[in-house]
């Protein structure tokens, strides 16, 4: 069966490819802040969910019989929700408020084969955000700017962004983007992976 990768993401990429999982990446293109309007008061868990499960579906719309995994992750701090920063001075903003808070970040999966969902999950990791300074917002952004700017949360966690923690609750997969030990199971019932 073919697996299709609705996402240009290099981490989740990355991921399938270190756990032999073969796919092809057809990124999806679909309206984000739409599919998030109609979930007015869901839970973040369930909008990272139903964004992965539409990100899927919209591409498995083009490909009959394949099927195709949507991902999504999001972040939530200090009661807010965060979505990727527009721009290096937002990213900046970003981060003071991130200063000494604990950052929710969820990351979903979903599987979608001929318009059905066969199978989703969320994740949640906790990262606790140090104290940072001015001088090291600066410098972090110098050497970080643009490529976080693909990044929920404003830090690449393989990257320098491991620098802005002092401790994570939770696992390194949900951190780097995917819930991907859940995901290897459905992929095994699925019949894409030897069981």
């Amino acid at each position: 069966m073919t697996l299709i990768l609705a996402s240009k993401s290099a981490s989740r990429r990355a991921m399938l490819d270190a756990a032999g999982v073969a796919y092809r990446s057809i990124p999806a293109d679909i309206d984000e802040r739409a599919v998030e309007a109609g979930l007015a008061g869901a839970a973040p868990a369930e909008v990272a969910e139903a964004l992965a499960v539409a990100k899927a579906a919209a591409v498995a719309a083009a490909h009959p019989g394949a099927l195709v995994l949507g991902s999504d992750s999001l972040v939530v701090a200090g009661g807010r929700r965060f979505d990727k920063p527009r721009s290096r001075d937002e990213a900046g903003e970003h981060l003071r408020f991130f200063s000494g808070q604990v950052m929710e970040l969820h990351s979903a999966a979903a599987l979608v084969k001929d318009g059905g969902c066969q199978w989703s999950h969320a994740s949640i990791a906790r990262l606790h955000v140090r104290d940072l300074s001015e001088d090291f917002i600066a410098h972090y952004l110098d050497l970080e700017w643009p490529e976080i700017g693909h990044a929920v949360g404003a830090f690449r966690i393989e990257g320098l962004g491991v620098q802005l923690f002092e401790a994570i609750e939770g696992d390194q997969f949900t951190v780097l983007g995917m819930p991907l030990l859940p995901l290897l199971g459905a992929l095994r019932e699925e019949g894409v992976l030897l069981a």
